[in-house]
C-alpha cells in the first residue's frame, strides 16, 4: 500500500491531504484549520460520460454528519479524481478555521480543487513510471 501527502496553501489557509492507494482504489484524507475532523465523506465510481462518451466522468455517493458543510467538497474531489485516474475513490474531509470570511470559503473550494489536480497527476506520474521500468 503506498501511501502519498500534498498540500495547497493561500495565506493562512493550509489544506492537507494523505492519500493511500489500496489496491487499484483509492483514500484520500483531507483536513485544514484549527480543527481537523471528519465532516463529511464521498465514494465515486469512474463511468464514461453521459454526455461524450469518449469524455470520463463519475458518479458519488455522500455521507455528512449533522452540522458539517464539506458535503460539496467530498462530491467534487471524489468526482474528480475517480474521473480523471478512472479509479474507485474514497474520500473524507473535514476543516474548520473560526471566523473565515465569504471570499475564504470561496479558497478553500478552489484549494481543494489544487489538491485534487496534484493528486491525480502524482498517481498518474507515478503509474506511468511504473509501467514504464516493467
Amino acid at each position: 500500500m503506498k501511501t502519498t501527502s500534498y498540500s495547497a496553501r493561500n495565506g493562512k489557509l493550509l489544506i492537507g491531504a494523505l492519500v493511500q492507494e489500496i489496491g487499484e482504489d483509492l483514500l484520500v484524507s483531507i483536513w485544514g484549520g484549527t480543527r481537523p475532523h471528519i465532516g463529511a465523506v464521498g465514494m465515486a465510481v469512474p463511468r464514461p460520460s453521459l454526455a461524450d462518451s469518449r469524455r470520463w466522468s463519475a458518479t458519488s455517493s455522500n455521507f455528512t454528519f449533522t452540522g458539517h458543510k464539506e458535503d460539496r467538497l467530498v462530491k467534487d474531489i471524489s468526482e474528480a479524481i475517480a474521473a480523471g485516474l478512472r479509479k474507485n475513490v474514497v474520500v473524507t474531509a473535514g476543516m474548520h478555521w473560526d471566523t473565515l470570511a465569504p471570499r475564504d470559503l470561496v479558497m478553500v473550494q478552489a484549494l481543494a480543487q489544487k489538491l485534487a489536480h496534484k493528486i491525480c497527476r502524482g498517481i498518474a506520474r507515478r503509474s506511468q513510471h511504473a509501467r514504464s521500468t516493467r
